[in-house]
């Protein structure tokens, strides 16, 4: 299967970056969060026949297929709202879980939550070989009311730049609601503590967040000088405090210059 004309696993075309904006200033590690069409990903059908679907992805990393924790009316009406969605294959029902009142997930509107491990079309392939091939990592990927929402991480502004080209060019119809820099930690207001932002970053760096990845949890571990399960609690950690972060903050849609 191809999508807009090329298969997902073709290498994609070079581009240079196109951003000149003062605005960006001296910004190099860089945040930006887009809204995509559930058309153009995944879960239109889904959205169509469970108007109050919503889902949050537990991670895209690494070649198999994620875990989603979804929200609806009920378990077997999401269920079989997946099942004859074509952009999606149920590999498994996983678990249910009730969430506190102080728990903040992207899956708000009900009290219960059902977790899948779901296997993406080529859209979501695609958007996977567009970021990491342009030194990008897929930090969140969350979804209600027909879209998606998804915090993308680059190393440079001249990353962000390629791959938004690209995300136009393959006709993603991206929104793009937040652009922010995490290398100065008090103007960005990053919930990371300084370690908890130094892991990340280096996790960054060494291609841990890259398909496949460039390094291991262990060798990742081994850099940094703590143990394979330190590393494993922290990197949750930083997780669930970006995604809380995102969730809490809600902005108008801009425009990335050109």
């Amino acid at each position: 299967m191809t999508v807009a004309g090329i298969g997902w696993r073709e290498r994609l075309p070079e581009t240079k970056s196109v951003y000149t904006s003062p605005w960006w200033g001296s910004v190099m590690t860089t945040v930006v969060e887009l809204e995509i069409p559930a058309a153009r990903l995944g879960f239109a059908r889904t959205f169509d026949r469970v108007s109050t679907f919503e889902f949050q992805v537990g991670g895209m990393i690494g070649g198999s297929a994620p875990l989603v924790w979804t929200n609806g009316p009920d378990h077997e009406t999401v269920k079989q709202a997946l099942e004859a969605d074509p952009s999606v294959e149920v590999v498994a029902s996983v678990a249910d879980g009730k969430r506190s009142s102080t728990d903040d997930s992207a899956v708000t509107s009900q009290n219960d939550r059902w977790l899948f491990r779901l296997e993406f079309g080529d859209g979501v392939k695609l958007l996977e070989q567009i970021v990491t091939e342009n030194d990008g990592a897929i930090l969140t990927a969350r979804g209600a009311d027909g879209r998606w929402v998804v915090k993308l991480l680059f190393h440079d502004r001249e990353s962000v730049s390629a791959c938004h080209e690209l995300l136009e060019q393959y006709e993603f119809r991206v929104t793009v609601t937040r652009i922010s820099g995490v290398d100065d930690l008090a103007r960005a207001q990053t919930p990371l503590t300084e370690t908890q932002y130094e892991t990340v970053c280096k996790a960054h760096e060494l291609g841990y967040f890259d398909v496949p990845r460039g390094v291991t949890l262990k060798e990742l571990a081994a850099e940094l000088g703590i143990s394979h399960q330190a590393l494993s609690e922290r990197l949750r950690r930083s997780h669930a405090a970006l995604v809380s972060a995102e969730l809490s903050e809600r902005t108008a849609p801009i425009e990335i210059d050109r």
